[in-house]
């Protein structure tokens, strides 16, 4: 279970986060939506410990998270593993290197530099890269690759450090249709196949609707809607999205819902 309770983060006079309390459970698929400056992201980046609150705790599962330091920091940062939208891949490298980055909390440092990374989790990346049909690009560039495929490879990326939570940070702004949806199909995979904890900010209302379980929604650093997308009425839609609200729900191209979680080859199970 992750609590947060009464989280802040003030920039200055600037509040970002104001004083935001939830609780998710295991293996849930959250949707964190909301205008543009709403806190969606600095949330993220509070709970990955990237951002440093001002107020408040972050628990998971009994552990205060707000309180790591050094070497239990890191080992967090591994377990609520980050997805951005720019993907943070380094472009000079290949994608096997790229996905094997997840497991700097696990390998001592002196090996990833020299890159000898042990068997074990080389065996892992590839696996996690053939999850989302990436095997086949393992030694290709990652400045080679389109977005989308690129936004695949940090989600292996992820997937390697064997998390128990996925923050994923507006992972399909830059995506066009087609590639949106194969990145949310993948999300949706790790999140059903593995019961991981997917907690993913999203503009989208028609994505968010189709692949949530839930959605917070946020305005002006404030939660001010937490329920079922069923629950989520135009209303309280144009509430939350004031000004973007007209371009939010008419302007969108409607995505069918997910069907069915395929198959998959492999693991990347401990």
């Amino acid at each position: 279970m992750l609590m947060v309770d009464g989280l802040t983060c003030r920039f200055g006079t600037k509040t970002a986060v104001d004083n935001a309390s939830f609780s998710i459970a295991p293996g849930a698929f959250v949707g964190v939506i909301g205008r543009s400056g709403a806190g969606k992201s600095t949330l993220l980046r509070l709970i990955n410990r990237l951002a440093e609150p001002s107020d408040g705790r972050i628990v998971f599962q009994g552990q205060d998270v707000t309180a790591l330091s050094g070497r239990e920091l890191r080992q967090w940062r591994a377990r609520s593993a980050m997805i951005f939208q720019q993907f943070n891949l380094i472009d000079r490298l290949d994608v096997l290197t790229n996905v094997l980055m997840g497991r700097l909390a696990e390998v001592p440092s002196w090996r990833s530099l020299v890159q000898l990374w042990p068997e074990r989790d080389k065996a892992l990346a590839m696996s996690a890269l053939d999850q989302f049909d990436m095997a086949s690009y393992a030694a290709q560039r990652a400045d080679q690759l389109s977005g989308g495929q690129q936004q695949r490879v940090a989600i292996a990326r992820a997937l390697v450090q064997q998390p128990d939570i996925v923050l994923a940070d507006e992972p399909i702004a830059s995506l066009d249709p087609r590639n949106t949806k194969i990145v949310m199909d993948a999300l949706l995979r790790i999140n059903k196949h593995f019961g991981i904890t997917v907690l993913c900010n999203l503009h989208s209302l028609d994505l968010a609707r189709s692949y949530c379980d839930r959605l917070i929604g946020m305005s002006a650093g404030r939660i001010v809607f937490d329920g079922a997308p069923s629950e989520l009425t135009e209303q309280i839609a144009r509430d939350l999205y004031d000004l973007e609200a007209n371009e939010v729900l008419g302007g969108e191209h409607v995505m069918p819902p997910p069907v069915s979680v395929p198959g998959l080859v492999g693991t990347v199970a401990a």
